[in-house]
């Protein structure tokens, strides 16, 4: 258990390494970052403490405590897709939205030319 949880630690120093230099260089808006920074912390106190993972494994009813680590990690990283799912619907509904806008202002201004004209 000890080289998953050392590979769990790792990988959520990588994650947090990389988001924060996403953020530095403006590749990743810093209210996006912050749900994969959640995520990558709650993987690293899970990581160095086996004790919680072996109570969290306790209460789910998983036998294998690094299974249970697993799985919070897969559940976590999920609920962060499916936020980034919710706000990439949003744009694309705001986006349909503003060119149906920029639709009718065009023809709006196109009607006054020719009544100018």
């Amino acid at each position: 258990m000890d080289g998953l949880l050392n590979f769990a630690t790792v990988l959520s120093l990588l994650l947090i390494a990389l988001v924060l230099a996403s953020v530095r260089r403006a590749h990743i808006r810093v209210e996006y970052s912050v749900s994969w920074l959640a995520g990558a912390v709650v993987l690293l106190v899970l990581s160095r403490s086996p004790r919680l993972v072996e109570f969290v494994a306790e209460t789910v009813g998983i036998v294998d405590p690094p299974v249970a680590l697993m799985l919070a990690a897969g559940c976590l990283f999920l609920l962060v897709f499916f936020r980034f799912s919710v706000i990439i619907s949003k744009l694309r509904d705001d986006n349909v939205a503003l060119a149906q806008r920029v639709a009718i202002l065009e023809y709006y201004l196109r009607g006054k030319r020719d009544i100018a004209s």
